[in-house]
């Protein structure tokens, strides 16, 4: 009885085992380790200016490390079926906490974003990638067979829609981005169909391009990395210090910790910009050491990916994959002037708190479903199949025979 009744709790023993589990904990925490290196040269100069030691940043970030890993460790032990099961009452949570912030959430940079718990700053838009993640995969597990009705999929993905648009009024358009690409590779891989698809994009870019038109300011800022000359004191402004930073690391970089940019010449060293610390500091290769990382990363998900017997947790593996290493690519690309600079962290380095959880509880996920052996019925969304004239034709007689043969046989009164 004890045995049968630990199977239906909500946690299990930590799993072990899986090689590809063990290689996922191996570059997650080289890039953490990495990342709390480059947090406490980065915050140095930021440090100060706020009044406090040059160790009062890093000594935060190293307390949201625990809580991250503590995650981690809660995530990788709990039931996948229960977090799935879970997603719907996540999602609405997440949608709580976005009006919350709207009403009574704390502003800073021009970004009305956070919750003050007095223990930490609550960023729930961080939170709601992974809410997404969880909640696409619970709606093809339950709904699939609706999805691929266009009415049908803008019900259930509404959740998704307002999440989105309060975090685009925030506002935060790189947020808003990373949340509706994930959805969007998410639907894409479970099955959705190419007319589907197309239609979601052209909505997407029609409200893009219909934001931008009703605030120019953003617009000016976003399409800065076009022009960056144009305006070098103002929107041209970071990029110039960032690109000067990562062009006077050169290949072996000036050192650890005699970074020049991050004591008040580049704005958010510690956030935003840290890769740019990172190429100033430790110079072409240490860049590519955290590409490679990423990279790593990216590699060790697929694996989990593919040997995934569980469509439905394979999706989630997905989600969480697609999040991150296009986080990755955006900040890096915006860092070097590949892309506009939408304040997008770069994963497990940026300092933030609410960020570093997420990102740990999401690695505690693809490490659970790293060892997880179940199966899942069909769960692929398909368009109902069209029956031919020919079809209903050939199928008519024996409609017609089935109505008259008699259900049963008689009864003699």
């Amino acid at each position: 009885m004890a045995t049968a009744r630990s199977s239906k709790g909500v946690l299990q023993p930590l799993p072990r085992g899986n090689f590809n589990g063990r290689l996922l904990l191996v570059v997650t925490t080289l890039l953490v380790v990495f990342g709390t290196i480059a947090v406490a040269s980065a915050s140095e100069g930021q440090a100060v200016a706020n009044g406090g030691s040059s160790f009062s940043i890093i000594l935060r970030d190293l307390v949201y490390l625990g809580f991250g890993l503590f995650a981690l460790y809660v995530v990788a032990r709990l039931r996948l079926s229960r977090i799935v099961r879970a997603a719907p009452l996540l999602i609405l949570v997440g949608l709580a906490m976005l009006a919350a912030v709207k009403l009574v959430g704390v502003t800073s940079d021009g970004g009305k974003r956070w919750l003050n718990l007095h223990l930490i700053l609550l960023q729930p838009s961080e939170m709601f990638k992974l809410f997404t993640v969880l909640f696409l995969a619970w709606l093809v597990q339950n709904h699939h067979e609706e999805l691929s009705n266009w009415k049908s999929l803008l019900v259930w993905t509404s959740p998704i829609s307002i999440g989105s648009a309060l975090v685009l009024v925030e506002p935060d358009i790189g947020t808003t981005s990373v949340i509706v690409a994930v959805a969007f590779t998410m639907l894409a891989v479970a099955g959705l169909s190419k007319r589907r698809l197309v239609q979601i994009a052209v909505l997407g870019v029609a409200t893009f391009f219909g934001y931008m038109k009703m605030k120019p300011y953003s617009a000016e800022r976003f399409f800065s990395f076009l022009h960056p000359n144009k305006d070098l004191l103002a929107s041209g402004y970071q990029l110039l210090q960032s690109k000067i930073g990562l062009g006077a690391g050169g290949l072996t970089g000036l050192g650890l910790g005699n970074s020049r940019e991050k004591f008040g010449l580049l704005p958010n060293p510690h956030t935003d910009f840290i890769f740019t610390i990172v190429g100033e500091e430790l110079g072409l290769i240490g860049s590519l050491v955290v590409i490679g990382l990423f990279i790593w990363f990216l590699l060790v998900a697929t694996r989990i990916a593919k040997q995934c017997t569980n469509e439905v947790y394979r999706l989630l593996v997905v989600g969480v994959t697609t999040w991150i290493v296009l986080e990755a690519i955006i900040n890096i690309a915006s860092v070097v002037g590949g892309w506009a600079v939408t304040g997008i962290p770069l994963p497990f380095f940026s300092y933030g708190g609410t960020a570093l959880i997420t990102e740990l509880a999401a690695v505690g996920l693809l490490y659970n479903i790293a060892h997880d052996t179940s199966h899942s019925g069909e769960v692929e969304i398909r368009a109902p199949r069209m029956v031919s004239l020919r079809e209903s034709y050939e199928a008519r007689p024996v409609r017609e025979h089935a109505r008259r043969a008699p259900s049963g046989p008689r009864q003699v009164r």
